[in-house]
């Protein structure tokens, strides 16, 4: 169904709405749903193991083709572009420090490494000039990116921040993020939440379920934007 149509439906049912880019499992689309937010997700393909899915509308579509302009209307931006690039580079291994001196100096190769986390911010220019208004966006990635986009504004365990991060976030977060030992959930194993270690066998799908959003955190955001037209 084209983008045009699903905003319509969903301006009629008077919720605000959200954009996620690079949504993967959905994370984001979690906490956003829950607070009464209408959401579309856009990815490159659809992550799908097991029962673990992604729950809001989803738009296959690579985003390095999308133009902000036809997200005037929503009211945040959210985004999780891939981090294994940024992780990977992190690492204290020869070949990984190799890796990173080799993209440093290609600047072909860098802007291509780049290029999706520098395409959230575009889309969100696009979008905000479009609209005629600031949009806010939320971009998270792993702390291995601050070496190749800038210092993050706020982190929560591993998670790390970019964009609009909401000057008021709960210190608790920055402990256990609401009473998540990140040790354990970096290795896969989420106390409460419904992994399925036997589809996690995967690399593909392992990487999928760490990488998903807290849910606390992604509910957090999506109550401090929300429209107070709304309210």
């Amino acid at each position: 169904m084209p983008f045009g149509v699903l905003y319509s439906i969903y301006h009629v049912m008077g919720k605000p709405l959200a954009i996620d880019i690079c949504c993967g499992l959905g994370g984001w689309t979690d906490g956003l749903l829950a607070e009464g937010w209408d959401v579309i997700g856009f990815d490159i393909g659809n992550h799908q193991y097991g029962e673990h899915r992604y729950r809001g509308q989803l738009v296959i579509q690579d985003v390095l083709t999308l133009h902000g302009s036809q997200f005037r209307d929503a009211a945040l931006i959210v985004a999780s572009p891939p981090c294994q690039f940024f992780s990977y580079c992190a690492m204290p291994w020869s070949r990984a420090k190799a890796l990173a001196r080799e993209v440093e100096a290609d600047i072909e190769r860098l802007e291509k490494e780049l290029a999706l986390f520098k395409a959230c911010f575009r889309i969100q220019r696009e979008a905000s000039d479009a609209a005629g208004h600031h949009i806010p966006m939320v971009v998270e990635n792993v702390c291995g990116a601050q070496r190749w986009v800038g210092r993050a504004r706020w982190n929560c365990g591993s998670m790390f921040l970019w964009g609009d991060t909401p000057a008021l976030m709960p210190d608790y977060f920055h402990v256990k993020c609401g009473g998540i030992d990140w040790n354990k959930f970096n290795r896969g194993i989420l106390k409460g939440d419904a992994f399925n270690h036997q589809v996690a066998k995967t690399k593909k799908a392992s990487a999928a379920l760490t990488a998903r959003i807290p849910f606390i955190l992604a509910r957090h955001i999506a109550a401090v934007y929300w429209p107070r037209t709304l309210t």
